[in-house]
């Protein structure tokens, strides 16, 4: 299909006449990038040529934050959602930006720093769903709740892949009205694609050839597109065996989910003025490689149990000194970047403050690491107090009696290395249930800890938990046949699942 002005003009018709056909209100997805930008655009275009008196359903742009996007991106999305308010203010359209965001108790760095959990890969990709999805089904719920029904509009094009080709062929099959498809996964949402059948080059024409209807340049969009991509090229419809930049895709710069971050690659490497990104880009490095990542991690699972095939257990979450490392190291790129680098990123919240006051109650009040590191981290690094006005944990013990402690277990127990952490989360269990209030369930909490410490080390535990299988097995219980067929076992990453709390 090529783009001219009958095609973009029928498609508005069809808006048009969508919007009018009930009173269902629309939520529009708005990344910020060239398909959603299009999409947007024509949206906005189409409502603009109905009269003011007929724009009275609402259209929320809804606009995802994961609080890791990439900064340029990020800033980029920011001021677009700052333009589009004030336009639609000023041409009476039902147009409503919406940024929304995941919970601070849910954060990339609050899992990841703050409970340990091993960086995303292909089989364990447990950030997806907490910084993207909930964010938005808990919004559409909302309105659902509100309305009754919601349409959501979406710049999903067939020819971005095999698989979106096969899923939204599948889904027009199911169609129960004409051009809007059932949401699978979420009832009372019908998704409507405008652009299902346009291609990369498609949405570029239209851009270049339509002005961007709030005020802002996709021409500097397109220049974005070409930074990022390693030839420093974006080609439109010159030569099909050319590679169009709408195969650069922007997204989350902590991910872990592709080798290399190729888009930030390219834009430092095709922009001076973008070197300060490079710290970011070895960070994302360094906790995102494979190769030790093993040894930064507890051969217990998250919830202190034992897991594994055959004499080799699976690791769970990052250790104590492998997250308070990270802490640091990212509280000292942040402030690296808001004092030395360019001036529209000197405000840059790499992590945030209820991010880092997440992680404080996760280490001191679900770890029992009763040291609290967090405040005095931010301090070395930052120079300045660390704010948290609703923190009200008694802190009868504190750094001093944490040194004491690990002196003490180093000179009775050596290199047993659980030895130590059984001692301050039993004390950090006591003490918290110090009131006679709060006795309840104590010698639980203690039994737990115990079982999950009482190994001397990696060794000890695995033999422990061979011994347990082999038990199962020698006394007729019920056998755990994914232990015994160890050797038709997947590897350990294929076999992660979800964190257990």
């Amino acid at each position: 299909m090529a783009i001219n002005k009958a095609t973009v003009n029928g498609l508005m018709k069809t808006i048009q006449n969508l919007y009018l056909s009930d009173d269902i209100p629309w939520m529009v997805g708005y990344s910020g990038g060239k398909d959603s930008t299009a999409v947007l655009q024509l949206i906005w275009m189409a409502i603009k040529g109905l009269p003011i008196e007929q724009r009275r359903k609402p259209i929320h742009v809804m606009n995802t934050d994961t609080l890791v996007e990439s900064p340029v991106v990020a800033k980029w999305v920011e001021k677009s959602l700052d333009a589009m308010r004030n336009a639609a203010k000023e041409q009476k359209m039902p147009i409503i930006p919406e940024r929304l965001i995941p919970d601070y108790n849910n954060t990339f760095w609050v899992n990841l720093i703050g409970r340990g959990y091993p960086f995303p890969r292909m089989k364990y990709r447990w950030c997806t769903d907490r910084l993207k999805i909930q964010p938005v089904n808990n919004f559409i719920k909302n309105k659902i709740a509100e309305h009754g029904e919601v349409i959501l509009v979406l710049g999903t094009r067939k020819a971005e892949s095999a698989r979106r080709n096969q899923t939204m062929t599948n889904l027009e099959k199911k169609r129960v009205r004409e051009l809007l498809s059932p949401n699978p996964t979420l009832a009372n949402e019908l998704v409507f694609s405008p652009l299902e059948a346009w291609t990369d080059d498609d949405v570029w024409v239209f851009l270049m050839q339509y002005k961007n209807p709030w005020g802002y340049s996709n021409m500097d969009l397109l220049t974005m597109y070409k930074g990022a991509t390693a030839d420093n090229e974006c080609p439109l419809m010159i030569d099909k065996s050319m590679p169009s930049c709408g195969k650069s895709r922007f997204g989350c710069w902590v991910c872990t989910m592709v080798e290399k971050d190729k888009s930030m690659e390219a834009m430092i490497a095709n922009d001076d003025e973008k070197e300060w990104m490079t710290p970011l880009l070895e960070f994302r490095n360094e906790f995102g490689n494979e190769e030790g990542d093993r040894e930064r991690r507890s051969f217990r699972r998250m919830n202190g149990s034992l897991q594994g095939n055959y004499r080799r257990l699976f690791h769970g979450p990052y250790k104590k000194d492998v997250r308070e490392r990270w802490l640091r190291k990212l509280l000292q790129i942040q402030k690296n970047i808001n004092e030395e680098g360019p001036e529209e990123f000197r405000d840059l919240e790499i992590i945030r403050l209820p991010e880092l006051r997440a992680i404080r109650r996760i280490w001191v009040l679900e770890k029992h690491e009763f040291d609290d590191v967090v405040p005095r981290i931010y301090q070395e690094v930052n120079g300045s107090e660390f704010e948290d006005p609703d923190w009200i944990h008694t802190e009868e013990f504190g750094k001093e009696e944490w040194e004491i402690l690990q002196s003490v277990c180093e000179e009775l127990y050596g290199d047993q290395e659980l030895a130590f952490e059984m001692m301050y989360s039993l004390i950090d269990a006591e003490s918290n249930a110090a009131g006679m209030n709060q006795r309840k369930g104590i010698i639980d909490d203690l039994e737990k800890i115990i079982s999950r410490t009482f190994y001397k080390n990696e060794d000890d535990a695995t033999q422990y938990y061979t011994d347990k299988m082999n038990r199962k097995k020698d006394y007729g219980g019920k056998y755990n046949e994914r232990f015994l067929e160890y050797r038709n076992l997947p590897s350990e990453d294929e076999t992660d699942e979800e964190p257990e709390e």
